[in-house]
């Protein structure tokens, strides 16, 4: 990147959180914090940036992590299933009266 471009807030917001993780690691004092990020919100060019952490290690990205849906295809499927059987179990013993046992003591 061009040390002379114009530097934008989130130059400066990721400049102060190298600062922070600096802070973090024991590797900044307070006091040096303090002095970079009143440094980093007065730049004006990212050479500017640059310099205030060029002593400091970068904050390594975390690797995007996709999005695990579920699928449930077959759950619904074996839910179908079931509840056929159970339609069909109660259709069977309702018309042979098991489920009336008053309907069985009177003849039907």
């Amino acid at each position: 990147m061009n040390p002379e471009m114009r530097a934008s807030d989130a130059d400066r917001e990721r400049v102060v959180t190298v600062l922070r993780e600096g802070v973090g690691t024991g590797r900044l004092t307070l006091d040096e914090f303090s002095q970079r990020c009143d440094t980093t919100y007065g730049s004006r060019t990212v050479g500017e940036l640059d310099t205030l952490v060029r002593d400091l290690p970068r904050p390594v990205p975390a690797p995007a992590v996709a999005a695990v849906r579920p699928n449930l295809l077959p759950v619904f499927a074996v839910l179908a299933v079931v509840l056929v059987v159970l339609a069909v179990t109660l259709f069977v013993l309702s018309d042979s009266g098991a489920l009336n046992p008053m309907g069985q003591m009177m003849g039907r």
